[in-house]
């Protein structure tokens, strides 16, 4: 009898741990009873309680939107910005814990100058990002490291593959995208992304459109300041990663707030 309570015991305590992920969160290498990796999992909610970021793919291009949270009213606009240029021909959006986000651009720009040194070509993105999720990855499988708390969307465009997005997550899973949001707002901005026809959109109207997602789902009662970050890559930056010119940012950021105001003025019609 004794036998049978211990095991019994044993068995019900094992399963109580693996709900909560007490003791089996003490190492990115370990799992739980229930398949569970919690480390993986608590890096996700780091990615989850960051400001949104979003990418669309266009028949032209790539187009890159960022709501940067500000939490202080001494902060100095344009600092610690979260896209960014893994080389010419590759941008990136980040979200997640800015410091981990620095160190993996850092690794992403390595491995897109190594493989310039050593093909004098620069890097596609598909081979970048096998690289980057390996290395992500790598970081998941052993208990003296911790995975990386941050999520990277990667876009790129050429005149012979025509535009490209990838997103890696801490967990080093990659995939392939038309429209990808990660972040506090990724639901409700994915479903705003769901109901545009990207296929048939060039860059300039999805920068119109980034902005206004990106305003639809910032939550003005838990954060009331932000930033807007907005950058791209296509054919009108001849294949270049870039900062959307401040002409063409203040015309979305236009848009954006306008749409925002008639939204809420048809709320309050109702």
């Amino acid at each position: 009898i004794n036998a049978e309570y211990g095991q019994h015991y044993y068995i019900t305590n094992n399963l109580r741990m693996s709900s909560i992920g007490s003791g089996y969160d003490l190492s990115a290498g370990q799992f739980s009873p229930d398949g569970r990796v919690f480390q993986v999992e608590y890096a996700i909610k780091a990615v989850e309680n960051s400001g949104s970021v979003i990418a669309l793919r266009g028949k032209d291009g790539v187009v890159f939107g960022v709501e940067k949270i500000i939490t202080s009213k001494l902060y100095e606009e344009g600092s610690n910005r979260r896209v960014h240029s893994v080389d010419n021909h590759i941008g990136a959006a980040v979200a997640g814990l800015l410091s981990d986000a620095r160190a993996v651009i850092n690794r992403a720009r390595d491995e897109a100058a190594n493989y310039r040194d050593t093909y004098q070509v620069p890097i596609p993105l598909k081979t970048l990002t096998e690289r980057l999720g390996k290395y992500m990855h790598y970081f998941t499988v052993y208990g003296s490291l911790r995975p990386f708390g941050v999520s990277i969307l990667l876009g790129t465009w050429n005149e012979t593959n025509g535009p490209k997005l990838m997103e890696i997550d801490p967990s080093g899973t990659a995939r392939g995208f038309y429209g990808c949001a990660v972040g506090k707002g990724k639901q409700n901005a994915k479903t705003e992304i769901e109901k545009l026809d990207l296929s048939n959109m060039t860059c300039r109207e999805l920068v119109k459109e980034v902005a206004k997602v990106i305003y639809s789902v910032h939550d003005e009662v838990k954060d009331k300041h932000f930033e807007l970050e907005l950058s791209w890559i296509g054919k009108e930056t001849g294949g270049t990663h870039q900062l959307v010119p401040q002409d063409i940012y203040n015309e979305a950021k236009t848009f954006a707030e306008e749409a925002l105001n008639d939204s809420d003025d048809d709320d309050t019609d109702m």
